[in-house]
């Protein structure tokens, strides 16, 4: 199978925050000019006959193939640049790595749960107890990451999905994290500087 000059459809949203993962993974493996994207209504049927769950990011090669989620067309894009700067091939580190965006798109995960139980419930039908589940495990992912944060210089899976995570809970106010995770805000504060797709990528205002 060759990839040279294949290029590539992604099927998207632009505030959507795992799309901006993938936006940045394209930015700075510079891939560019090799990726159109196509904004994507969630009830768009060809989405959802490309990805089943009728969810962006979605990657479409040119023989049709549909390649989601984030992670994994993070994966894909990798191979096709022919690099290891993402994520390591193989190894304990791998493993490590891989463990740690999972934590990040939880994080993402629970905060939009919070946000659709507060946009669709009424107040008297929401659940406290389930909307204070969903905070619990933002508040420890946070934690995790505030005792051992990543390097804010380096640009891989893990930097990308966190900065991602953060930015759309400063966008969308699930939770206030700042106070309780200075250390976070002082880190992506400092990724932003290194990395300039963080800016390029940034969604419009909610």
């Amino acid at each position: 199978m060759t990839l040279t000059g294949e290029t590539f459809v992604l099927r998207s949203s632009p505030t959507s925050p795992f799309v901006r993962k993938v936006r940045m993974a394209i930015d700075v493996l510079g891939l560019a000019d090799r990726v159109t994207l196509a904004p994507t209504d969630a009830a768009d049927e060809r989405l959802r006959e490309q990805n089943p769950l009728g969810k962006y990011p979605c990657l479409v090669r040119e023989d049709g193939t549909a390649i989601y989620d984030s992670s994994v067309i993070l994966e894909f894009l990798q191979w096709v640049a022919a690099t290891d700067r993402l994520l390591p091939n193989a190894g304990p580190q791998r493993i490590a790595m891989l463990t740690q965006t999972r934590l990040a798109d939880g994080i993402i995960d629970a905060g939009a749960l919070i946000i659709y139980e507060e946009r669709y419930h009424d107040t008297e039908r929401r659940s406290s107890e389930w909307l204070e589940h969903q905070r619990g495990k933002i508040r420890r992912a946070l934690a995790f990451f505030e005792a051992a944060p990543p390097d804010p210089t380096k640009t891989d899976a893990v930097t990308i999905g966190l900065a991602c995570a953060l930015g759309f809970l400063d966008r969308r106010q699930p939770v206030a994290w700042r106070p309780s995770s200075p250390g976070l805000a002082s880190w992506l504060a400092a990724f932003a500087v290194h990395e300039p797709a963080f800016e390029r990528t940034r969604p419009p205002a909610p």
